[in-house]
């Protein structure tokens, strides 16, 4: 199930590639056409970094493409309720996230916490938030454990705890199913990566989220400066590379889409949504056989079967 799951959400990602370039490529059978809105395209863009291009946790090493979060095995009840502290979960909310899951047993510890925590002296507070946070974290919901973790940052104000929170949020943000969910999360992380940024200017990972929340806002300038920026300190940052590639690719310079996923491959040839980029716009330069070559290397770093087959049309395309 899990393995359905991350494949079919990887494989939407890539599909948004496809119609950047202006239906060079029929989208691979099965695939549901990703909303063109600029918003959703630098959301996706961000989701797929974030899990695959350079992410503390992958740090664009993993062979394994889709190795995204893995979800619970059972629906959750999707019944509205609200926390005592003012969170509101509705079923609305979770419509909102269809990608989340709940077993009875993690809906029931999770309800055991959330009265710990509103009972918990302001001593101990701190400590069942984090706990609430992880709780969330483990069944998707990002935008809670965005909030649970804001808690402890407000009550203990270190850089570290400000990012732990934007980056639950910055989560939330790159699965969200709306483009309300995209102005709302987005928002909420740039907030918090700004209060990281006024204690460690140099954080570059707080810098790179935030200029990707920036391209899906009405400030997409802001976002493209903030990466440059990343890239002027970094020029290995992969992160920034793959959504400089991206916005590249959006404004149908192919060229330069091109070589910033050549420099992104070369940082990290197991990248693999580097690879299959750069088979994209190099198929869209005309360098087929280059492009070909892109396409198998994507293929051979994921045992996916999904992304194997996707990849098999395009190169079938290509003669």
């Amino acid at each position: 199930m899990a393995t359905t799951r991350s494949a079919s959400h990887q494989l939407v990602v890539l599909a948004a590639a496809l119609v950047l370039v202006g239906g060079l490529f029929a989208l691979p059978k099965g695939i549901v056409k990703p909303k063109e809105s600029r918003s959703e395209l630098s959301k996706d863009a961000a989701a797929t970094a974030t899990r695959d291009g350079g992410g503390p946790n992958t740090n664009g090493s993993k062979t394994e493409a889709s190795s995204g979060p893995v979800p619970a095995t059972a629906t959750d009840n999707g019944g509205a309720h609200s926390d005592d502290d003012g969170h509101n979960h509705s079923a609305s909310a979770d419509a909102a996230a269809p990608h989340t899951t709940a077993t009875a047993a993690q809906r029931q510890e999770i309800s055991r916490l959330l009265k710990e925590y509103q009972a918990a002296t302001p001593a101990t507070k701190a400590a069942v938030a984090t706990t609430l946070a992880r709780r969330y974290n483990g069944v998707e919901r990002f935008d809670s454990a965005g909030y649970y973790l804001e808690q402890v940052a407000l009550a203990k104000p270190t850089a570290a705890n400000w990012q732990q929170a934007a980056d639950a949020y910055f989560q939330a943000f790159s699965f969200a199913a709306s483009d309300e969910r995209v102005k709302l999360l987005g928002g909420k992380a740039r907030e918090l990566y700004a209060k990281v940024l006024k204690e460690q200017p140099g954080n570059l990972d707080a810098k790179t989220n935030l200029g990707m929340a920036y391209m899906a806002s009405e400030n997409p300038v802001q976002g493209i400066s903030l990466l440059r920026e990343v890239l002027e300190a970094d020029p290995r940052n992969e992160k920034a590379l793959y959504n400089m590639g991206i916005l590249a690719v959006q404004s149908n310079q192919y060229d330069k889409a091109v070589q910033r996923f050549k420099d992104l491959v070369k940082v990290n040839p197991k990248n693999v949504n580097g690879q299959f980029y750069l088979g994209v716009t190099l198929a869209r330069t005309g360098a087929k056989e280059e492009a070909k070559q892109a396409f198998l290397a994507a293929k051979g770093l994921s045992n996916d079967p999904a992304l194997a087959a996707s990849v098999d049309e395009e190169i079938a395309k290509l003669k």
